[in-house]
């Protein structure tokens, strides 16, 4: 699948559903995952359990290890948080072995169930395989209904189990010729980490979507979504892998492939914005530096009048620092969050839900009451928490609110790995400015600009004829073909959505 298909909530008359339960992420944007290996040290599964941890951020659903010891492939799959599954020596000594594979999951294809938790492992007809996959195939569902007329067993819903069949069905004699064969027949964003045994192998999509960089310990090769999860275990960072690129890493070292023909890169430009962890390095670029750039720059193009600037935490924060440093008004934590609620807290009675918002986030009304504010955030998905927090900041005394987002409108769904509604459920799909500033009752209410983004990360602009970064979701601009979305992939697409 894409990405997610879940029932919708609207009310009689079309409008915005507020109560979206007690699910406190309902209305943020998420990664579908983090992907880590390491290839021939004597603490693989370790360092994978502890390269997940850096990764959590990317995926809070699920998690799973897959080792190798030189004779076979141990796998441990579980359900929840990296810490709650793998911090336990007796979990970490049921995956022996030098090589190890790890996935940290937020579902958006396939249900949340154990059996789509990666890595995903099969035994083909050269040895086993072990696979996990960061982002989504854009003709996945395509290719699992010619796979399945063909007598394919699927055992999962996820879009990643499709890599394991063409490569078993390949004809090609090496195992790098089938993964080869198989990434020809595939679309969409993607990062792939794998291990047979005698191999592991990365992938990153032609358009280099999706992240996968490479590191080393010791002399030892690892691959992984971010460079945070090389810091946590003291290896080196060695480069990105390259758009288009296959690395192949064995006991004779690192092997690059570039089977494909060459096309311009085209990072996911929401990592640098939301997804990666502030003290990540992408594509030579410290995170946390651009955010704050990214608010300087919100700053010059909409600033305005107030007492304080106040972050929506925590991913608002580096934006709203750098907004505060470009316009001279001071920066305080005018709202404080809970860090030990998860996503659902309790069942509670429809009287006491309507406070949900309030489990995560608490005003500070000694920095509120009577001030002007400026609340900085990094993006309006639904809009519906936004609006409770800006009632939150009315109820704690605020005299004005306005309103100022680190990132240009969301308004078209992604199909590459961000787990985001349809389009009818987008706020700025659906409003103009103006309804949306009166939506979220907010004095005004301000956008960076699409060009504003672009000089924050170092470019001129957008350059419209040949974009940078992939952006669809401001613009519309999608840079693969969407396969699922035409034909018979659509009646898929509505079938699982009613099944849902």
């Amino acid at each position: 699948m894409t990405r997610s298909l879940e029932v919708r909530h609207h009310d009689a008359d079309g409008q915005f559903d507020d109560d979206l339960g007690l699910d406190l992420d309902s209305d943020r944007l998420h990664e579908e995952c983090g992907v880590f290996g390491v290839f021939d040290h004597p603490d693989a599964a370790a360092l994978t359990a502890l390269g997940l941890h850096a990764l959590q951020h990317r995926g809070q659903e699920a998690a799973g290890i897959v080792s190798f010891d030189s004779a076979r492939f141990h796998s441990e799959r579980r359900m929840g948080l990296v810490g709650d599954n793998f911090s336990r020596r007796e979990v970490i000594e049921r995956l022996p072995g030098n090589s190890a594979i790890g996935h940290t999951r937020y579902s958006t294809t396939g249900e949340t169930i154990l059996r789509n938790v990666q890595p995903l492992f099969a035994e083909l007809e050269t040895g086993g395989f072990a696979v996990c996959h960061n982002g989504n195939l854009t003709n996945g569902l395509t290719l699992r209904r010619r796979l399945i007329a063909d007598g394919a067993i699927y055992q999962a819903t996820s879009d990643t189990e499709v890599i394991l069949h063409l490569v078993a069905r390949s004809r090609r004699n090496r195992f790098v010729d089938r993964f080869i064969d198989a990434l020809g027949q595939i679309e969409g964003g993607y990062a792939f980490v794998g291990m047979t045994n005698k191999k592991m192998i990365g992938a990153r999509d032609p358009l280099g979507i999706r992240p996968l960089v490479i590191g080393e310990l010791n002399g030892k090769f690892i691959l992984t979504s971010e460079t945070v999860a090389l810091d946590i275990i003291g290896a080196r960072f060695v480069r990105e892998v390259e758009n288009g690129e296959i690395v192949v890493i064995d006991d004779k070292g690192l092997e690059s492939i570039k089977p494909f023909p060459p096309r311009r890169k085209r990072p996911c430009i929401f990592e640098y914005v939301y997804f990666a962890r502030p003290d990540s390095i992408v594509d030579g670029q410290n995170v946390y530096g651009l955010r704050k750039k990214i608010g300087a720059i919100l700053a010059e193009e909409s600033n305005v009048d107030a007492d304080v600037i106040v972050p929506v935490p925590d991913s608002g924060v580096p934006a709203a620092i750098g907004y505060a440093q470009a316009s001279g008004i001071p920066y305080e934590l005018g709202i404080i969050r809970n860090h030990y609620v998860g996503r659902t807290f309790i069942q509670p009675t429809q009287s006491v839900r309507e406070l949900g918002v309030r489990l995560k986030h608490s005003a500070n009304r000694a920095v509120i009451e009577g001030k002007r504010l400026v609340l900085v955030d990094d993006s309006i998905v639904r809009g519906t928490t936004s609006r409770k927090i800006v009632q939150m900041m009315r109820d704690a005394g605020a005299s004005e609110v306005h309103f100022r987002i680190a990132s240009p409108p969301i308004k078209f769904p992604d199909y590459y790995g961000i787990d985001m509604p349809d389009q009818d459920k987008l706020l700025a799909a659906q409003m103009s400015i103006e309804d949306m500033r009166a939506y979220l009752g907010v004095d005004s209410l301000a956008f960076i600009s699409i060009d504003g983004l672009y000089r924050a990360l170092g470019e001129p602009g957008r350059d419209a004829a040949q974009p940078q970064y992939t952006d669809h979701y401001f613009t519309g601009d999608y840079p693969t073909a969407i396969t699922d979305l035409v034909g018979e992939g659509a009646k898929q697409l509505s079938l699982l959505a009613e099944a849902s």
